[in-house]
């Protein structure tokens, strides 16, 4: 389970609108019939158009700057393993969003009329898509690109043998780009996966647009408060202020397995990417002592995410490696000694 918190982008080239992110998010209702159209929808009502989302969002801006976001994007985005044990992903979602935005609501150290906030405070419109398209981040362009940056140049090349600026003969480099094409690391359906491919299978997935003011449009509520817990005096009055996105980021986790019955993986918890980034000798170590099965899965995630153990940070590299490799031995043997559906 991956989620992200994202500020509405601002600047000369932006919209201080909704409407052209809510545009963005009506990209894949263009290329699917009337029937399978998704709609938006908040914690009540399931059909909601696109202007009422625009209408709603941007008059709920009270008192905001220029420079301050009028609203957040959450993207929620479960692995192929968490999919897998959904009954009905569009329906799931939905009620998994419903849920976890009384997560996001719990995480605010504030307080409305001197009452904690409750789900009835917040605006929120989100919209499950089903679609997604390689970008330059993944790992599948990221490994092809020496193959592409070479299918790029014989081309080049080519065009300016046809162009009659160079000559030569073009089957000799056609067949190389064809060899080349084949020997990328990175396949989906015989081809070479490139930006902008669509990801094949079940790639579902949750944006949520949140109105950065409270349901009355007379409170600031910001998920990218610097504060996760403090309290300050203003006009003479203790206000608390703050967002803790640790403990959403744990409660959304939590919220899914205890909703659709998922067995959690070690790997596959925010406390243990935490432990990665911050402390890989920690991270490494809690691999080891995991039970034989779980570690088996364990390591079968971090292969298929592709993990570069070069990241690592230098002070522990040798370390980590060390417990990386040593990893691999055990687990190499459980994986061929055990059956694992994952």
């Amino acid at each position: 389970m991956y989620i992200t918190i994202t500020p509405q982008k601002l600047g000369d080239n932006y919209s201080q609108s909704a409407a052209d992110f809510v545009e963005y998010l009506e990209k894949e209702n263009l290329s699917v019939e009337n029937e399978n159209e998704e709609f938006f929808f908040n914690q009540y009502e399931d059909k909601i158009g696109a202007e009422e989302v625009v209408e709603e969002i941007d008059g709920n801006t009270a008192k905001l700057k220029k420079i301050e976001p009028k609203f957040y994007s959450i993207t929620v985005s479960p692995s192929k393993y968490e999919i897998k044990n959904l009954q009905n992903s569009s329906e799931d979602l939905r009620k998994y969003t419903r849920e976890i935005m009384k997560d996001y609501v719990a995480s605010f150290n504030r307080e409305i009329n001197g009452k904690a906030i409750t789900i009835d405070n917040i605006k929120y419109y989100a919209k499950t898509e089903h679609q997604r398209t390689f970008k330059g981040a993944d790992i599948q362009i990221r490994e092809n690109q020496p193959f592409a940056t070479k299918i790029l140049k014989l081309e080049k090349e080519i065009r300016t043998i046809k162009s009659g600026e160079k000559e030569g003969s073009t089957k000799a480099l056609e067949s190389e780009i064809r060899k080349l094409e084949r020997e990328a690391p990175h396949q989906q359906n015989g081809k070479r996966i490139v930006r902008g491919m669509q990801k094949e299978g079940n790639q579902s997935h949750i944006h949520i647009i949140v109105s950065r003011k409270d349901a009355s449009n007379s409170v600031s509520l910001s998920p990218g408060s610097k504060y996760k817990s403090s309290e300050v005096i203003m006009n003479g009055k203790l206000i608390k202020r703050g967002f803790d996105r640790d403990q959403f980021f744990a409660k959304a986790e939590k919220t899914f397995d205890s909703n659709f019955g998922y067995k959690r993986n070690y790997v596959e918890t925010y406390h243990a990417r935490k432990e990665f980034i911050k402390n890989p000798n920690f991270y490494f170590s809690a691999l080891l002592q995991l039970p034989t099965n779980e570690k088996a899965i364990a390591f079968k995630l971090i292969r298929e995410s592709g993990l570069p153990v070069q990241s690592i940070p230098t002070n522990s590299a040798q370390l980590a490696l060390k417990v990386f490799n040593r990893l691999r031995r055990g687990v190499d043997i459980a994986v061929k000694s055990s059956s694992i559906g994952i």
